[in-house]
């Protein structure tokens, strides 16, 4: 489905994005300035949420070197259905878009423009409909894919993860001041698998001029729940999550 570049060079993928988007009314990408502080699940468990509030929602996953929404959901079988494009599949009332909806386990060597192009087709191919509130799960750090979002993608607003830990708060700050460079609306800093709040996180939010939207725990439950979609709407992550998603206005 991957369409040429026309003769003045320009990709003619580019000019059907704004289409596929017409009618998604709010786009959140979910971002971090580095691995492993439960972005995926945060960005998984909001549209969990929002959908549980009667929106209609998109989730969509770019994070091409470790795509995992499809894991926390738990649609190990959906598959895109071909109609003038792709329609997602509807995981527990989220519509998904992943690349391992295709690839399976299978690796995914995308490199340099590769991973744009990736992007580009992607959001070219997919038709969202009507959605309240597509939340985009974006690759930890300040990489091609969360450029290429927040240049292809209308409205963006961010929301920004981290941890408590002194590794994870030095990469955020780069996070933030790039997305205030880019123009980029920051909802706040969400501080995950604390054990009760961070004086550190909530001073550090409060430095860059951004919002400190509090913290969730570390729940161990949640490790029994992914994959299960109402499980996961049981743990207590899920439900200071949705205080948080209410304080930003994300649902009602």
């Amino acid at each position: 489905m991957k369409a040429s570049r026309s003769s003045e060079g320009l990709d003619p993928r580019l000019q059907v994005i704004p289409e596929r988007l017409r009618g998604v009314s709010r786009i959140v990408v979910v971002c971090s300035g580095k691995g492993g502080v439960g972005k995926t699940l945060i960005a998984s468990l909001s549209a969990l949420i929002a959908a549980r509030q009667g929106l209609a929602v998109g989730l969509l996953d770019l994070d091409f070197h470790g795509p995992s929404c499809r894991n926390v959901l738990g649609a190990f079988e959906a598959k895109p259905v071909e109609d003038r494009g792709l329609v997602p599949p509807v995981v527990a009332g989220v519509k998904l878009m992943s690349l391992d909806l295709f690839a399976g386990d299978a690796p995914l060597p995308l490199r340099g423009s590769d991973v744009t192009d990736a992007t580009v087709e992607l959001l070219s191919v997919t038709r969202w409909g009507r959605l309240d509130l597509l939340v985009v799960d974006a690759p930890p750090g300040t990489g091609d894919e969360l450029l290429d979002a927040v240049k292809l993608l209308p409205r963006l607003e961010a929301l920004v993860v981290t941890t408590p830990s002194k590794l994870a708060l030095a990469v955020v700050a780069r996070l933030v001041a790039l997305l205030k460079d880019l123009r980029i609306p920051v909802l706040g800093v969400l501080e995950n698998m604390s054990s009760g709040g961070s004086s550190s996180v909530e001073e550090a939010a409060r430095a860059w001029g951004v919002s400190y939207l509090g913290w969730l725990p570390l729940d161990h439950l949640v490790e029994e729940a992914l994959g299960d979609p109402e499980k996961l709407l049981r743990t207590s992550v899920a439900r200071r999550l949705e205080d948080v998603l209410k304080r930003v206005g994300l649902i009602a």
